[in-house]
């Protein structure tokens, strides 16, 4: 048990608050309405489980202090996989028969904070999906032996085969994501897109709500991003390198020009998160003009920021969008140099919000996929708060039955 005291809401924050107050009640509502299908468990939520929801409602409601009970702590380290996966309340067989028709693959990039990844893998987990965890090549011994240990109780769920000693806008995160889909290719859980996040994402949508959002782009990718604006020119103009052994590791511009880019492609900016299917993955890993644009893209600055969606512009790429622009609300990030979120309620990390216990009425009206960025053990209310709500409207919309295990 610990106290948390909520920081009070500002007068005009509370002006803002109460406008949307009504929406997100409702919405929290949907999570604690009995589930209706005859086979799923009368069990239900765990009386720590109510407390909690409780708790998460004083915050969206901006109450100033209460006693926050962790109930959702899981316990890997200290049981054997069976009782871990059981303690831990996973799901453990599928929710409906259009998921495991429609299974998923998880790319997963971390360096550090087990416990945060943790959170993320419990609240993306199915047994029909497939998970790649690729582990910084320079982090400590310890976490890595942790992670090989954790996946060793997930069947569907692995090491990456070659780690990269990821830098921060270097082509080592690029690269990270690649190795994974390399291995993806190869599993004999027939995904249809694969999602790349890191270990300070969250979901905001159930597996069937991601699912059902992704069919509704039949079939192609999604990679939001526009032709290349002028101030980001300089990271595919000049010349870049990689300092791995740097304190910390980062990426250096040069005074050198590069050379116009292979297959003379046009060159997009977008974001490093994306959806792709199983073919355009499988194309990529084989296609000489992709395989040429990796290569010209090492000495680039933020290479994962051009790379996909240059080749998703490009019109025989499999499941290609050529007119292609900002669609697809795969994350929602509160930017620094923004004011149209209503703040960041935590702190900034290189000008993104790790979220605070106020942003959770921002993040319930979000209508993408995914957050960023969570620190578990600096705000645990906000990842917690909404792990409850994502397990408890996944648990309502399951077709198939309920096990008691699988409430917090």
């Amino acid at each position: 048990m610990w106290t948390f005291l909520a920081k009070r809401m500002s007068r005009w924050m509370a002006c803002a608050f109460s406008i949307t107050l009504l929406g997100v009640t409702l919405w929290l509502a949907s999570f604690n309405t009995p589930h209706l299908q005859t086979g799923v468990s009368q069990g239900g939520i765990s009386r720590e489980g109510s407390l909690l929801a409780e708790a998460c409602s004083a915050f969206v409601a901006g109450k100033t202090s209460y006693v926050w009970g962790n109930s959702l702590v899981p316990s890997f380290g200290n049981a054997t996989c069976e009782e871990y996966i059981l303690r831990s309340h996973y799901i453990t067989s599928p929710l409906s028969a259009e998921e495991v028709a429609f299974p998923l693959a998880y790319i997963m990039v971390l360096h550090k904070d087990f416990d945060t990844f943790e959170r993320l893998f419990r609240a993306v987990y199915m047994p029909q999906n497939v998970y790649c965890i690729h582990v910084d090549e320079k982090a400590p011994a310890d976490f890595k032996q942790s992670l090989e240990d954790f996946v060793n109780c997930f069947p569907n769920a692995f090491l990456a085969s070659k780690s990269e000693p990821v830098v921060y806008a270097g082509i080592s995160r690029l690269q990270a994501d690649l190795n994974c889909m390399k291995d993806l290719t190869a599993s004999q859980i027939r995904w249809r897109y694969v999602i790349n996040t890191c270990g300070q994402d969250f979901p905001l949508n159930t597996n069937i709500e991601i699912v059902n959002r992704l069919k509704s782009f039949k079939n192609t990718n999604i990679t939001p991003g526009v032709l290349s604006p002028k101030h980001t020119n300089p990271r595919t103009k000049y010349v870049h390198k990689e300092y791995i052994s740097g304190s910390p590791p980062h990426v250096v511009r040069s005074r050198g020009l590069k050379a116009p880019p292979p297959h003379n492609l046009t060159i997009y900016f977008g974001t490093a998160y994306v959806a792709l299917t199983r073919e355009f993955v499988s194309f990529i890993l084989k296609d000489q003009r992709a395989i040429d644009l990796l290569t010209w893209s090492r000495d680039t600055y933020s290479p994962d920021e051009h790379y996909w969606v240059t080749l998703n512009r490009i019109p025989d790429f499999p499941g290609s969008m050529p007119h292609g622009k900002w669609e697809g609300n795969l994350r929602a990030i509160k930017w620094g140099d923004e004011r149209n979120h209503g703040g960041c309620h935590g702190r900034y990390v290189r000008a993104v919000c790790v979220y605070g216990p106020g942003d959770l009425a921002w993040l319930a009206r979000s209508q993408s996929m995914f957050a960023n960025k969570f620190e578990l053990k600096t705000y645990p209310p906000t990842l917690e708060c909404l792990e409850l709500w994502l397990r408890q409207r996944a648990l309502n919309q399951s077709e198939n039955l309920v096990q008691s295990s699988w409430y917090f």
